[in-house]
């Protein structure tokens, strides 16, 4: 018998200097599905799925685009979906 994997969803309050600082640490982690970053509005800025086995060459170029972005938000909230059994 299979356990049924459960989406949750968590949200992070972060300025713009820490932004890539949490996303590295939300993708450590391992159980993250997806990232959503937002403004202080709630609109997404930038929407990014991550998948089981996603290696350093793939995530790089996220990563150069959440650094860029970091650079020109202030504050912002990071929105994770992830897989819970």
């Amino acid at each position: 018998m299979t356990k049924a994997k459960v989406k949750k969803t968590e949200s992070f309050q972060v300025n713009g200097e820490t932004l890539l600082k949490k996303v590295k640490e939300l993708i450590a982690e391992g159980n993250v599905r997806k990232i959503s970053i937002k403004d202080k509005k709630g609109k997404d800025l930038v929407v990014f799925p991550l998948s089981v086995g996603v290696v350093g060459v793939v995530i790089a170029p996220v990563l150069a685009a959440v650094g860029a972005l970091a650079a020109l938000v202030g504050e912002c909230t990071i929105s994770v979906e992830r897989d819970v059994e």
